[in-house]
């Protein structure tokens, strides 16, 4: 900012000079114009809609347990490797209609025992597979 002074005799006038100021305001005001479109530039889409309802269980529905060493478990049984399981899904692949597979993963186990056994429902050919979770109670922190 500039100040000039001028006058006669011993008379001060002073006044600011605000054209910098307004030129930097300017430019400011022109740069969040261009980048706060960018910044917040996100791809439409339709989001599912969240409810918390209670799993309602048949008896033919299917509870494959993944601890956090990897282990698998069918309906509480020790299965002892992969093809153990992809026999039973074969099994149920085949049944009409086809039983739900529930997988219950360890929140200590790592995500690659969950995904395999994700896959090998995939491949075998299971429509309906869903992930068992402990409900949060308010208060409590994801």
């Amino acid at each position: 900012m500039a100040m000039s002074a001028s006058g006669t005799e011993g008379e001060v006038l002073s006044d600011i000079n605000v054209t910098p100021l307004v030129d930097v305001m300017l430019v400011l005001l022109i740069i969040f114009i261009i980048t706060v479109p960018v910044a917040l530039k996100e791809h439409k889409v339709n989001l599912p809609k969240a409810s918390n309802l209670p799993t309602q269980t048949k008896p033919e529905d299917v509870t494959i347990a993944v601890d956090k060493s990897g282990e698998l478990y069918w309906n509480a049984k020790l299965l002892p490797n992969q093809d153990a399981l992809l026999t039973n899904l074969r099994n149920i692949a085949r049944a009409d209609p086809q039983p739900e597979v529930h997988i219950r993963g360890d929140s200590d186990a790592r995500y690659m025992y969950v995904g395999q056994v994700l896959v090998a429902a995939q491949k075998i050919g299971i429509r309906k597979v869903a992930f068992l979770t402990t409900p949060l109670h308010p208060g409590d922190v994801p």
